[in-house]
């Protein structure tokens, strides 16, 4: 080769060199390039569309009115009809105890003829008084709603008028007459006699004998207190509580002073158990009186068990920060309120009488003919006698569990209350 063919080979070789060299820049330009700046397409990927981010914060950060309003009726405010029907279904959450539903359900076709109309005396109070007269009341509406027939009240204001206010009742051409309370018994037993043609229930009325249109419904009250008093003691941190009873001359009043004393005992033999007896069942503030005398002796948990006399010892003893348990129904939607009251998540429980349970069966016995007279005892064994949930109150979990032992054991008879069923005594 020449030396000119050389020099020219050697030129066309660098020439080629500088190219690949330009060409390797380029391309570390462009991957520079790629790091820096996305491409358009990679931005669409990485920057969400607006329709995105309008679905995003509506979805973590601003829900709907209508989900709001949703959520704020669920969590913080229950309709009142909602409430009601928490309250009317009371049955659903006893312990042990048989529903309305299922009572209504059991006379399912039971003929009831077109002027059949049931009438109910109160004890002294109101229908609307939280504990047994409403209970009661609470009953025959439940029948009524369930069978199809006319009802008719009368509030009594004094012991007076318990004659006065049955003659009136008899006015309105009843099949049926309930009256509410021990101290009606006589008059009922009278009026009983007279009308023979008319079924009489009465609320915790107990007669040597029974014509064959009047039952008396008695409640084993010392099964109820045993419950409360054992629920007492095991709540109690203090060692003392309190029962704020009605008046000593009516025995369903000392059946359940008497069962708590015993309950309370059985869980703790050394506990201090204050208890006194009212003069009157209408009387909230000479319970809340009794009440804070107890909770200044040092009791920190009362039961109140006098009608609206023992209401008030209950609700004064929550509102101070101790313990309240109810009487008769569930006291966490007449005494406080379905928790709107100050105290609600202070009150442990009610002990229930149910009232209601054995109004209804009565009356639907006087309709499929099967009424019969004499006594009706509803107790722990056939649901009568039980305890409310507790709701807002904090309870422990082992104290629920030893309770529901306790309720248990009195339905299946393993556990005895040690009192009298008749007179309320200890035996």
């Amino acid at each position: 080769m020449t030396t000119l063919s050389r020099r020219m080979a050697m030129l066309a070789l660098l020439l080629i060199l500088s190219l690949v060299a330009a060409a390797c820049a380029d391309d570390g330009a462009d991957e520079a390039d790629e790091d820096t700046e996305p491409t358009e397409e990679a931005m669409d990927e990485e920057e969400p569309t607006e329709d995105a981010m309008d679905e995003e914060p509506m979805d973590e950060e601003e829900p709907t009115e209508d989900a709001m309003d949703e959520e704020a009726m669920d969590e913080e405010e229950p309709t009142e009809e909602a409430m009601d029907e928490e309250a009317m279904d009371e049955g659903d959450e006893v312990s042990g105890g048989a529903t309305l539903e299922d009572v209504c359900a059991d006379y399912e076709g039971t003929e009831v003829p077109e002027d059949f109309n049931v009438g109910l005396v109160t004890d002294i109070g109101r229908i609307d008084d939280g504990t047994f007269n409403q209970f009661a009341n609470d009953g025959m509406e439940a029948a009524a709603d369930c069978l199809g027939f006319e009802t008719n009240v009368i509030e009594t204001a004094s012991e007076a008028d318990y004659s006065t206010n049955i003659e009136t009742i008899l006015e309105s051409d009843p099949e049926v007459v309930v009256t509410v309370g021990f101290l009606l018994a006589d008059t009922t037993l009278e009026a009983a006699n007279a009308n023979p043609d008319i079924n009489f229930i009465g609320i915790d009325q107990f007669q040597e004998e029974y014509p064959e249109n009047y039952v008396g419904i008695l409640f084993r009250e010392d099964q109820g207190g045993y419950i409360a008093g054992a629920m007492a003691a095991l709540l109690s941190e203090s060692g003392t509580v309190g029962v704020v009873g009605g008046l000593e001359t009516v025995p369903p009043v000392v059946r359940f002073v008497n069962g708590y004393e015993a309950g309370a005992q059985s869980v703790n033999p050394d506990i201090n158990v204050l208890s006194v007896y009212t003069d009157s069942f209408t009387d909230p503030a000479q319970g809340a009186s009794a009440a804070e005398q107890f909770l200044g002796e040092g009791a920190d948990v009362i039961f109140g068990a006098g009608g609206q006399t023992g209401s008030g010892a209950v609700q004064a003893a929550a509102e101070a920060g101790a313990w309240g348990i109810g009487v008769d129904q569930d006291e966490y939607f007449t005494t406080f309120g379905g928790g709107s009251s100050p105290g609600a998540d202070r009150l442990a429980t009610s002990a229930i009488k149910r009232v209601d349970l054995g109004t209804f069966v009565q009356i639907g016995e006087s309709l499929t003919g099967d009424f019969s007279g004499g006594i009706f005892t509803l107790d722990a064994a056939n649901g009568g006698i039980s305890y409310a949930p507790f709701h807002d109150a904090d309870v422990p979990d082992d104290v629920a569990s030893q309770i529901e032992e306790v309720r248990a054991g009195l339905a299946d008879g393993s556990i005895e209350t040690g009192i009298d069923p008749v007179t309320g005594l200890p035996q």
